[in-house]
């Protein structure tokens, strides 16, 4: 299947509610959402995950890879959310140009539906969590620019990279 086409930042689909999806039609999306990750990783060199609202489908549908694992979280929800928190600079395939201090919780939990239709659990910490927390942001119409800490929580690609990214 070909990549989809990313919706981009002042798309009002982006700032819309996502509603549950059935496991026959979320398989078609996982397969879309996996052209389309890697189709961006090619072109970019980055990124991880990616939601159905990204690519025009309002279902609540995420698909991730991290280090070479998939994970298909179909209509996923919140169980538990840390009260630890820790800020970082996220990144967004919606605006991939602006980096944005955001602070998330160090570890979330969430249950979801396999493309099997059976209910699974997913215990994330530190970077897969933020992962987490991000994608489950873009089904409740939530953005990363939401979440700014601050006015100086903003910054171009080129001079986040200049000025802030580790060797």
């Amino acid at each position: 299947m070909p990549a989809r086409r990313i919706l981009q930042l002042g798309d009002p689909l982006l700032r819309a509610v996502s509603a549950p999806v059935e496991p026959a039609r979320a398989r078609l999306l996982v397969r879309d959402l996996d052209a389309t990750l890697t189709a961006f990783r090619r072109a970019t060199g980055w990124g991880r995950g990616i939601s159905a609202v990204q690519i025009g489908e309002l279902s609540r549908v995420i698909f991730l890879r991290v280090d070479g694992v998939p994970y298909e979280l179909i209509n996923p929800r919140y169980t538990w959310q840390s009260p630890g928190k820790f800020e970082l600079w996220d990144d967004c395939f919606s605006f991939p140009n602006l980096m944005v201090r955001v602070e998330r919780h160090q570890r979330v939990r969430i249950v979801y539906q396999s493309l099997g239709g059976t209910e699974q659990e997913l215990d994330a910490s530190d970077a897969l969590s933020e992962l987490v927390q991000h994608e489950m942001d873009h089904l409740d119409g939530v953005l990363a620019v939401d979440r700014a800490t601050g006015p100086d929580a903003l910054a171009t690609r080129q001079e986040w990279e200049r000025r802030f990214r580790r060797s």
